[in-house]
C-alpha cells in the first residue's frame, strides 16, 4: 500500500511545503493554512506529473503544464496577476506595467518561476527521485486521476472565494477571458509536442553536482536582485532581462545535456535540487506575506530550511544508490 500510495502522498505534501514555507511565504505558525493550500497546490502538482507521464509527453510537457498552472494559481484563482492591492502589497505597478494587460512583465515573470518551477517541477523531481522503479510511469489509475482533478478544483474555488472575501477584488471579465487563452494554448502545446523527438548529443553529460550546481546558481543570479536590492522598482527592467536570459540559457543547457549520454534520474534531481537550495537562502531575506515577528520568521526559516535539506539528502542517497540506466523520451533521456 504505501509502495503504491506514498510517492503520491510525498508529492502532495512536498508542493506546499516548497511553494510556500521553504520560499518563506508561510512560517511554522502558519501550519493551517499551508493545509487549506494543499489541495490546490499538491493536487495540481500531481495532476502536472500524472498527464505528463501518462501520455508520454516526459519533462517537455509537464514544464508546460506547470506553466499552465503557475498563471492558473495567480491568474483566475486568486487573481493576485491584476490586483493592485493583494495582501496590502502593490505587485504589478511597476515600471514593467503594461496597462492593456492589467499587469506587469515582472509579476508574470516572478508567478512563472515561483510556481512552475518550485510549487510543481522541483516538487515532481524530488517525488520521483524517491521512487526506483517508477520514477516515469504514472502513480495513479484513472478513477484515482478523477478524484485528485476534483480536489483541485475544490481546493481552487476555495482559495477563490477566500481571497475574493478578503479582497473584494475581481478582475475584469476580458482578463479573465485573456488568461484562459493563455492558459488553454500552453495545454494544448503542452500535448501536441509529445511525438517530437530530438536527436541524440555526442558526448558524456556533465556530472550530476555540475547540472546541480548550475541549478542553484541560475536560479540564484535571477532572485539575488530581487531579494538583496532594496529599491527593486529601479532594477525591474534589469530584472526582466535577466529571467529571459536564465531561461533561454537554463532550456538550452538542459535540451543539449539531456540528449547526451548518461544523463539519467541523477542529473534531474540535481538540477531540482540546486533550485530548491536557493528557496532555502532566499527565505532568509523574503518577509512571510503577513508580516508579523522577525523572530518567528527566522525560526520558521532555520527548522524548515533544515527539514528541506534533510529531505534534499535523502533523496540524493536514493538516487545514488538506484539504478541509472537511460533511455530516451522527447528528446530527453529518462530512467525507465
Amino acid at each position: 500500500m504505501w509502495r503504491r500510495f506514498g510517492p503520491v502522498i510525498g508529492l502532495f505534501l512536498l508542493a506546499p511545503f516548497f511553494g510556500e514555507f521553504v520560499l518563506g511565504n508561510l512560517t511554522l505558525s502558519e501550519l493551517p493554512l499551508g493545509v487549506l493550500l494543499a489541495p490546490m497546490y499538491g493536487c495540481g502538482a500531481l495532476l502536472v506529473r500524472e498527464l505528463g507521464r501518462r501520455f508520454g509527453g516526459g519533462w517537455p510537457t509537464m514544464a508546460l503544464l506547470a506553466v499552465a498552472y503557475a498563471l492558473a494559481e495567480e491568474g483566475p484563482i486568486d487573481q493576485l496577476l491584476w490586483n493592485d492591492s493583494y495582501a496590502g502589497h502593490d505587485y504589478i505597478s511597476g515600471p514593467s506595467y503594461v496597462p492593456v494587460l492589467g499587469t506587469s512583465v515582472a509579476a508574470i515573470q516572478v508567478v512563472i518561476a515561483l510556481h512552475a518551477v518550485w510549487s510543481i517541477c522541483v516538487p515532481i523531481a524530488i517525488a520521483e527521485a524517491f521512487t526506483r522503479d517508477r520514477r516515469t510511469t504514472p502513480w495513479l489509475r484513472l478513477p484515482g486521476l478523477t478524484v485528485v482533478g476534483v480536489l483541485w478544483v475544490a481546493g481552487s474555488l476555495l482559495v477563490f472565494y477566500g481571497n475574493y472575501v478578503e479582497e473584494r477584488f475581481m478582475a475584469s471579465p476580458a482578463q479573465f477571458i485573456t488568461a484562459g487563452v493563455v492558459i488553454g494554448a500552453l495545454i494544448v502545446a503542452a500535448f501536441a509536442i509529445r511525438g517530437r523527438r530530438l536527436a541524440p548529443m555526442a558526448g558524456p553529460a556533465p556530472a550530476p553536482w555540475l547540472v546541480g550546481g548550475f541549478g542553484l546558481v541560475a536560479t540564484s543570479l535571477y532572485w539575488a536582485p530581487n531579494n538583496l536590492v532594496t529599491d527593486t522598482l529601479s532594477f525591474e527592467w534589469i530584472g526582466v532581462a535577466i529571467w529571459f536570459l536564465v531561461v533561454a540559457v537554463g532550456v538550452f543547457a538542459v535540451s543539449r545535456w539531456s540528449r547526451r549520454d548518461g544523463w539519467d534520474h541523477r542529473h534531474r534531481y540535481a538540477l531540482g535540487a540546486g533550485a530548491a537550495l536557493t528557496y532555502v537562502w532566499m527565505s532568509f531575506p523574503v518577509r512571510p506575506e503577513t508580516g508579523g515577528s522577525v523572530t518567528v520568521d527566522l525560526v520558521s526559516n532555520v527548522v524548515i530550511g533544515t527539514l528541506a535539506v534533510l529531505i534534499l539528502w535523502l533523496a540524493w542517497r536514493r538516487v545514488h544508490n538506484g539504478p541509472s540506466a537511460t533511455s530516451t523520451v522527447n528528446g530527453f533521456q529518462s530512467a525507465p
